[in-house]
C-alpha cells in the first residue's frame, strides 16, 4: 500500500504519524493543565502508542460541557490558561441546546484563521478577489474567522454587518464583490430580494460563493439551484464554534474534505460508539489538533457522514466525505417506521425552482405521526408532483400545502424550516 504522506513545514511526512504526534502533546498537555480533562484523562495510559488506542480515550459530549459551564460558570473548566490569556469571546447558535461560551488565546485565533485559509484556497480565493461577507458579525463565530483568514490570504473584504438585505445587494454590486460568504438560506434570500426590486445579481461580479453554517451547500439540488440564481460557483464549508473551521469542498463539489492537519476524524454508530464500516452512514467524531486554549478530544458532533477511504477525484488525500454533513442525529425523527432528516425532504424540495421557500411541519393525528411540507410558489401546479417526489424518494405520504407568498420566515444565520407540533 502506498504510504500516505502529507506536506508539512519544509516538507512531506507520514500523515498518520504526524497526527499521533500532534495528538499525544495535546492529550499529555491537557492532562496536565486543563482541569476538565484531567479528569476525563486520568486513567488514559499516556502517551498513546497508536492511532487505535485513541479508541480508548474517552468520548466528549456536548451535554459535558454545558453542565460543566453551569458548575463552573461562566465560562466551564476546558479553557486551559488564566482568562487574562484569552482575546476572543464566541458562543455557539444555540440551536440544540444551551450555548456553550467559548474564548480563545491568540494563538488559538491565529490557528482559526489558518484553517479558514485552507477553505478559501480550495475555493480558488486569491489576494486579486473583493470579498463579501454577508454576516451581522455577532457572538456566533460565524464569519468573525473567515475574516481573518481573508486578511491573510490578502484579500479585500466588504463587512455586511448592520446592513439590511438591499443595502447588501447594493454593495455587493457597487463594489464589485467577486466573492460572497453566507448560509444557503441567505444566498437564496439575496436572489429572492434581489428579483423582487429587479436587481441584476447574474451579471454582477460574484464568481464564488462559499456557504456555511447550514448543510445545503453539499446537497447537490440547493447548490445547483443557487448557483443559477447568481451565475456563480458554490464551495461549502463546515465548521463548529466549539470545534474549529475542519472541512472546505474543492473543485469536485462532491461532499467535504476534513483538514487531517488540524484534525482527527472518526465516524462512529451512534448506538454502539464503534466505527462504522466502509461506505455506512455514522456519527462523526473529531479531535483538534492544535487549539490549547480550548482543546476538544474526540467530540461526538452529532452530524451524520458517510465513512469513506476512497480517494476524492481532485486528488486531495484528506479524508472525504461525500455529500458533505448528510443529517443530525438529534434532527432525526422517525414517522410510522421511516427515518426522516430534515436535509433529505430539503434536497427533494429544491428540485423545484418554482419553490422560493419552505418548512416542515411534524403533527399528530388520532396517535399517529404525520408530516407535511409548506411550500411558498406562484405554480400551484408543482404541488402533485411535489407530493409524488416525496412519497416516492421518502417512503411515504407527505402533505404538502402551497402558502401565501412571504408568509414563511427568512434566515439570515442558520435556519429554523422544522416545527413540530407532535403529541408528546
Amino acid at each position: 500500500m502506498t504510504e500516505m504522506l502529507y506536506g508539512v513545514r519544509e516538507g512531506e511526512v507520514n500523515l498518520e504519524r504526524y497526527q499521533l504526534q500532534e495528538l499525544n502533546q495535546l492529550l499529555v498537555f491537557a492532562a496536565q493543565f486543563n482541569d476538565f480533562y484531567k479528569e476525563k484523562l486520568a486513567h488514559v495510559s499516556l502517551p498513546i502508542q497508536s492511532n487505535e488506542d485513541l479508541l480508548e480515550v474517552p468520548f466528549t459530549l456536548k451535554s459535558e460541557l454545558s453542565k460543566d459551564q453551569i458548575d463552573f460558570a461562566p465560562y466551564g473548566r476546558n479553557h486551559s490558561y488564566p482568562e487574562s490569556s484569552y482575546i476572543r469571546y464566541h458562543q455557539t447558535s444555540g440551536t440544540s441546546g444551551r450555548p456553550l461560551k467559548i474564548l480563545d488565546t491568540k494563538e488559538s485565533w491565529e490557528w482559526w484563521s489558518d484553517c479558514w485559509v485552507k477553505v478559501l484556497e480550495s475555493s480558488g480565493v486569491t489576494k486579486e478577489d473583493r470579498l463579501y461577507l454577508a454576516f451581522s458579525f455577532g457572538p456566533f463565530v460565524g464569519f468573525w474567522s473567515a475574516y481573518e483568514g481573508a486578511k491573510k490570504v490578502g484579500t479585500t473584504v466588504f463587512p455586511g454587518g448592520g446592513q439590511s438585505t438591499i443595502e447588501r445587494l447594493n454593495s455587493i454590486i457597487e463594489n464589485k464583490a467577486t466573492v460572497l460568504l453566507c448560509t444557503p438560506s441567505y444566498a437564496l434570500h439575496l436572489a429572492e430580494v434581489a428579483s423582487a426590486n429587479n436587481i441584476d445579481i447574474k451579471n454582477a461580479h460574484i464568481e464564488t460563493i462559499i456557504t456555511a453554517g447550514e448543510p445545503g451547500g453539499s446537497i447537490p439540488s440547493v447548490r445547483e439551484h443557487i448557483e443559477r440564481l447568481w451565475s456563480a460557483k458554490l464551495y461549502d464549508h463546515v465548521g463548529m464554534t466549539e470545534m474549529g473551521a475542519y472541512g472546505y469542498s474543492c473543485s469536485e463539489q462532491k461532499g467535504i474534505h476534513v483538514n487531517e492537519e488540524h484534525f482527527i476524524c472518526e465516524v462512529i454508530d451512534p448506538q454502539t460508539s464503534l466505527p462504522v464500516a466502509e461506505g455506512e452512514r455514522g456519527e462523526l467524531v473529531l479531535t483538534n489538533l492544535k487549539r490549547y486554549g480550548y482543546p476538544l478530544i474526540r467530540y461526538r458532533t452529532g452530524d451524520i457522514v458517510i465513512n469513506t477511504n476512497t480517494k476524492c477525484p481532485c486528488g486531495n488525500s484528506h479524508k472525504h466525505l461525500p455529500g458533505g454533513i448528510i443529517g443530525r442525529a438529534d434532527d432525526m425523527v422517525v414517522i410510522r417506521g421511516i427515518n426522516i432528516f430534515p436535509q433529505s425532504i430539503e434536497a427533494i424540495v429544491r428540485e423545484f425552482n418554482e419553490v422560493t421557500e419552505f418548512s416542515i411541519v411534524y403533527y399528530t393525528i388520532e396517535e399517529m405521526d404525520q408530516i407535511k411540507v409548506k411550500v411558498e410558489t406562484e405554480n400551484e401546479g408543482i404541488k402533485d408532483d411535489l407530493q409524488k417526489r416525496l412519497r416516492d424518494r421518502v417512503g411515504l405520504r407527505v402533505q404538502v400545502d402551497v402558502v401565501e407568498n412571504g408568509s414563511l420566515p427568512r434566515f439570515e444565520m442558520k435556519a429554523k424550516r422544522v416545527v413540530d407540533e407532535r403529541v408528546k
